[in-house]
């Protein structure tokens, strides 16, 4: 009797999604953000991906319908989940909010500062709802802590 051969799990798929502003990380608000460039947190991501067995795409955009574009590609192109930091569209885009809703991909909110020590207006994420979980305050590795919880629940 021969064996069957196992095929090789495929990785998972995971659309990394950073809002505006975000690909002037390392330049901007040093005292908020840190020194770490936009590049450095991609290419650890990627990193970390690679350990996880997922596959990252990262997208990054300043205009708030590209970002729904890109949620909705992550659903027609099979993603299993989201990794996103909208960024100050966390506090007014229904848009994004229900392009998340709308997908239904488990999603994961994650943000560099700690967005309820911030200005009180930043204290309301209108996204955050629609994912499966938020992760803030804790620097750039709020990305990895992301992942990881992403990686987890996929």
């Amino acid at each position: 009797m021969s064996k069957k051969k196992k095929s090789p799990s495929k990785p998972k798929k995971v659309l990394v999604l950073h809002g505006p502003n975000l690909n002037l990380l390392g330049k901007r608000e040093k005292g908020i953000y840190g020194n770490i460039s936009f590049e450095k947190i991609n290419k650890d991501l990627k990193s970390l991906a690679k350990e996880l067995d997922v596959e990252l795409e990262v997208k990054q955009s300043n205009i708030e319908g590209k970002i729904v574009d890109f949620i909705h590609e992550a659903y027609k192109k099979d993603f299993d989940g989201i990794l996103i930091n909208p960024a100050a569209y966390t506090h007014t885009s229904v848009a994004i909010r229900d392009a998340i809703l709308a997908v239904k991909l488990p999603t994961v909110e994650v943000h560099i500062s700690n967005i309820h020590k911030r200005e009180e207006f930043r204290h309301k994420s209108l996204t955050a709802p629609a994912c499966v979980g938020q992760i803030t305050g804790f620097g750039v590795d709020s990305y990895k802590l992301g992942l990881l919880a992403l990686g987890s629940i996929i």
